[in-house]
C-alpha cells in the first residue's frame, strides 16, 4: 500500500498537481508509513516489523523465504523517498517525500565502503544528509541556489551539473561501479517540507 501511495505521489508530481494536492497526498503517504512497518514498537505490531527472514515455525519448512514483502516494501519506499529515479539510462534526483527533520541539525560524519572496498569517512555539514547508490556516496545539502549536482571523479576533476539529473553516460559509471564516480553531491533548493 505505502508504494502504491509514492506511485500515486510520483505521478501527481509529474502531472505538476497543485501544492495544496501535493502537500495532502504526502500527508497521506506519511499516515499509511505510521500505521505499517519499522513505525511500530514490536509490541505495537505483533512482531518485529522489519524482520528479514520468515516466521515460519522450525518444524513447518519455509513458508516464505528471505525478506517478508513488507521488507521489501521499506526498501522501495526509501528509494523513493530519497527521490532516486532512474529515467532511460539517465539518474534524477527528486526527493518529493524527503522530510526536512532528515537533514542533520549539527555536522557528522558518514563512513561508507567504496567500490573498491576501501572504508572512508566524509564529514557532512549542517542541512545535509548522505546515502549510498552502488557503493557511491551521495550528499543531499539544503542551498540557496538553483538545483545542481556536483560530481567528483577519481582523476581529482569536479563536473557541475546544472537541475538534477545525470547524463546515461556518468549513470553508467555508477551503475557499473567503475570507480570513476567517487562522490556526488546534490544541492537541493532550500523548500517548506
Amino acid at each position: 500500500m505505502l508504494l502504491a501511495v509514492q506511485e500515486t505521489i510520483e505521478r501527481a508530481s509529474a502531472e505538476e498537481c497543485s501544492p495544496q494536492i501535493m502537500d495532502r497526498l504526502k500527508r497521506m503517504y506519511y499516515r499509511v508509513r505510521a500505521g505499517i512497518g519499522y513505525e511500530k514498537t514490536v509490541a505495537e505490531y505483533g512482531a518485529f516489523p522489519t524482520d528479514p527472514y520468515s516466521h515460519t515455525p522450525p518444524s513447518g519448512g519455509a513458508k516464505q523465504p528471505g525478506m517478508t514483502g513488507q521488507v521489501k516494501e521499506e526498501i522501495l519506499t526509501r528509494r523513493g523517498e530519497l527521490g532516486i529515479m532512474v529515467e532511460e539510462g539517465t539518474l534524477r534526483f527528486a526527493p518529493t517525500l524527503l522530510r526536512e527533520d532528515e537533514f542533520l541539525t549539527k555536522a557528522n560524519t558518514f563512513n561508507y565502503v567504496d567500490v573498491h572496498g576501501n572504508e572512508h569517512s566524509h564529514l557532512l555539514p549542517v542541512s545535509s544528509l548522505a546515502f549510498t547508490l552502488c557503493q557511491v556516496p551521495v550528499v543531499y545539502e539544503r542551498a540557496d541556489q538553483q538545483a545542481a549536482i556536483r560530481v567528483s571523479l577519481s582523476d581529482g576533476t569536479q563536473q557541475q551539473i546544472p537541475g538534477n539529473i545525470l547524463d546515461t553516460q556518468m549513470a553508467g559509471e555508477i551503475f557499473s561501479r567503475s570507480g570513476k564516480v567517487e562522490l556526488i553531491r546534490v544541492m537541493l533548493p532550500q523548500t517548506k517540507n
